[in-house]
């Protein structure tokens, strides 16, 4: 059984976007999802999500049956948390996914602490065995370029990339309920090698 644990994005919950599809394709193979709710969802902070989620991360299981997701921030999220793992200590977790993510600051205000510094690529590329990214060319935050993105992941963290030609934000806003099969198969591709 593999434990995947989700940070959500701005504005968004447990059961926003993609996320009970998620759940619902990966229970019914034996994988138990964990979506934590993130303090004020609509004024996310970097440390206080970061520490929510790490706390998630560590009542999951071992890091090495472990997939950590992230959707738009919640995919920063993820990276600021793995910039404070220390995987020799804790071990290295089974994959990392990013769905919708920006490599850097896309022009949200309330975002920007996020991405304040930049990200120790190398540190957070130690973290895990595998990293996949996920990004549509008509996603309408990630602009003007959403390859562009991707490149700087692949390039960064050694992730593979994939790029569809639609598919948006994977849900514009959290009250979107859409199936993102692309996300299982990646999240079932990083558990099974």
């Amino acid at each position: 059984m593999g434990e995947i644990v989700v940070s959500h994005g701005y504005g968004a919950s447990d059961d926003s976007v993609w996320f009970p599809y998620l759940t619902e394709q990966l229970a019914a193979v034996g994988h138990r999802v964990t979506v934590p709710r993130l303090p004020e969802s609509d004024a996310p902070r970097r440390e206080p999500w970061r520490k929510v989620y790490g706390e998630a991360v560590q009542a999951a299981g071992p890091a090495g049956a472990t997939v950590l997701v992230g959707h738009s921030i919640g995919a920063v999220n993820v990276l600021r948390f793995l910039e404070q793992y220390d995987p020799e200590v804790q071990g290295v977790f089974a994959g990392v996914v990013l769905v919708a993510g920006s490599a850097h600051e896309v022009g949200y205000d309330e975002l920007a602490e996020f991405f304040e510094g930049g990200f120790d690529w190398a540190r957070i590329r130690r973290t895990a065995r595998g990293f996949r990214v996920l990004q549509a060319m008509d996603d309408p935050v990630n602009q003007p370029d959403p390859s562009e993105h991707v490149r700087l992941f692949v390039e960064g963290l050694g992730a593979t990339g994939v790029l569809t030609a639609t598919g948006g934000h994977f849900g514009a806003t959290p009250d979107d309920h859409v199936e993102v099969p692309e996300a299982v198969r990646l999240v079932t591709e990083l558990l099974t090698a």
